[in-house]
């Protein structure tokens, strides 16, 4: 069946898969033995962090850039990003031979804004959000007659982005239900053209943040709708309308969409880390985050896209300490003690039976309300997990102090 829903058929991502030979990888289908535990059946984990500049943005964008006449090539592309659609516009333009602009914000990550450059774009720095930096770079377009490349909202991108589904289909012939994270719905409608065109039966779960959910109200609505100041730590999803393109595919294709909270979204971005060894930006760990979240809510085998690995390192280390906090395995608290000598080594001595690591302590004397005698501790502990906490809270307990926060 040749699904053509709207303005991408099953020949047009067939057509990008030739065009992208030589260009894209074929990234690896992993398998995931804690992820196959939790649900109860096979769970890969499709790598697209390991993509040629970080993420699956260039397939589309190269897809999307190889279409153009001669006349548009020669007077060049213009894009708006924060990140991974900068640096696929960047080396797919590089790659044909064709001059690109990126604009990004003033505050984008050092390495993403270098790695844009290094790749071959002019970066011009505009507007603190993605969507000043968007009217940037279309007003830029529309005063030298540069080619805007749309992050999402294009036939051609939706194809290329379709390539994911059909790698799929071939390193897992037996799967039952793909798992892929949704900013404006380029990756999600692509895959759900292609998968769907070639097996109905398998089942396509989008993931969105809840704190930039677009498609469920739009879904609703029946067409796009626009929310107000999405806020997610995931910047790769973090679009406040879906594209008129993808829309269309998403809401008659995709089975269904959910939502993830930050902290599952931290949590799935710390067990990629640990337990599968790749190093993955919060929108890539989205359809794990799902997964963590309702594990016995898919059925197998899955598929889970992981859709890139562009993280900005000061980010990274913000998650970790918060996907440790939410897997229960960083804990913070404060109590009083009697303020004397050998009272802090005391209360040292108590932790270091439980085998609590302390990583920072602040021990306070001086504040209004204490007591003359008396002094707070700030304690950062990390922990084994939600057991090991409430082991280390009746430890102190036992001991005589009182934990205040």
């Amino acid at each position: 069946m040749n699904v053509n829903l709207g303005a991408v058929s099953l020949d047009d991502v067939r057509t990008a898969h030739k065009t992208l030979s030589g260009v894209a990888r074929m990234t690896a289908l992993e398998g995931s033995r804690y992820l196959s535990s939790l649900v109860g059946a096979p769970v890969h984990l499709k790598c697209e962090n390991l993509q040629r500049t970080g993420s699956f943005k260039l397939r589309g964008g190269y897809v999307r850039i190889a279409g153009l006449s001669d006349a548009e090539r020669a007077v060049g592309v213009v894009a708006a990003s924060a990140g991974n659609h900068a640096q696929g516009v960047a080396l797919a333009a590089s790659l044909l031979g064709v001059r690109a602009t990126v604009f990004m914000p003033v505050g984008a990550p050092l390495p993403k804004v270098a790695a844009t450059r290094e790749y071959g774009a002019e970066v011009r720095l505009h507007g603190q959000v993605v969507d000043e930096t968007l009217r940037a770079a279309q007003e830029y377009a529309r005063s030298t007659g540069a080619v805007f490349i749309h992050p999402f909202d294009h036939p051609d991108v939706v194809a290329g982005q379709g390539t994911v589904g059909l790698e799929i289909l071939e390193q897992c012939p037996e799967v039952r239900t793909i798992v892929v994270g949704i900013g404006g719905g380029g990756l999600a409608a692509g895959i759900a053209v292609a998968v769907k065109s070639l097996r109905p039966d398998v089942r396509i779960v989008g993931v969105q943040a809840e704190g930039a959910a677009a498609y469920p109200p739009s879904i609703a609505a029946g067409h796009p709708v626009s929310i107000d100041a999405p806020v997610t730590m995931a910047d790769g999803i973090k679009v406040g309308r879906p594209g008129d393109v993808p829309f269309e595919i998403v809401n008659g294709l995709v089975d269904e969409v959910r939502t993830v909270s930050e902290d599952a979204l931290a949590s799935a971005l710390l067990l990629c880390l640990e337990r599968a060894k790749m190093v993955i930006e919060p929108a890539g760990a989205s359809p794990v985050a799902a997964l963590l979240t309702d594990p016995k809510g898919f059925e197998g085998p899955v598929v889970a896209v992981l859709s890139g690995g562009n993280v900005d390192p000061l980010l990274m280390q913000r998650i970790l300490t918060h996907g440790m906090a939410a897997a229960g395995r960083y804990l913070s608290l404060r109590l009083r003690l009697v303020d004397r000598p050998g009272a802090l080594a005391l209360l040292l001595g108590v932790l270091s039976k439980v085998d609590a690591n302390v990583l920072d302590v602040r021990h306070m004397r001086t504040e209004a309300r204490l007591g003359l005698i008396e002094a707070e501790v700030e304690l950062h502990l990390e922990t084994k997990g939600p057991e090991h906490c409430a082991k280390v809270s009746r430890a102190l307990s036992a001991a005589g102090y009182a934990v205040i926060d």
